[in-house]
């Protein structure tokens, strides 16, 4: 599958933003899907991810509350809503698709390119 991520932005601390993913092909709602972000000088870390059917999902601590991860399998789209917006979820953010709903990066066997998030304060 290949995964397309897009909406990133510029926006001040408090806002909000919508990451979408595309996905390609028949397969999409066999996969689990993830959001994994990577800010300058860190780490990528898991951020949300939710289940082939969208009955299940889980967050990163530092975003509970804040994001919500949702998917369409009729569109092949995975979507972030991201609100409350802090300078410090500043990063590029990336989708990937699974078998399993975990945090772990090499869980995680199909990623998209990237799409830069920037929170200003």
């Amino acid at each position: 599958v290949q995964l397309q991520a897009y909406g990133g932005g510029l926006v001040q601390a408090g806002g909000s933003l919508r990451l979408s993913c595309a996905a390609s092909g028949r397969t999409f709602r066999r996969y689990v899907m993830g959001w994994f972000r990577q800010a300058p000088g860190k780490e990528r870390e898991f951020v949300t991810a939710i289940s082939w059917s969208g009955g299940s999902t889980y967050y990163a601590d530092s975003v509970k509350g804040r994001f919500t991860i949702s998917r369409d399998n009729a569109k092949n789209t995975v979507y972030l809503q991201m609100n409350s917006l802090k300078p410090e979820d500043t990063a590029v953010y990336y989708c990937a698709a699974g078998f399993a709903l975990v945090t772990g990066i090499s869980e995680y066997d199909y990623w998209g390119q990237g799409t830069q998030v920037t929170v200003s304060s």
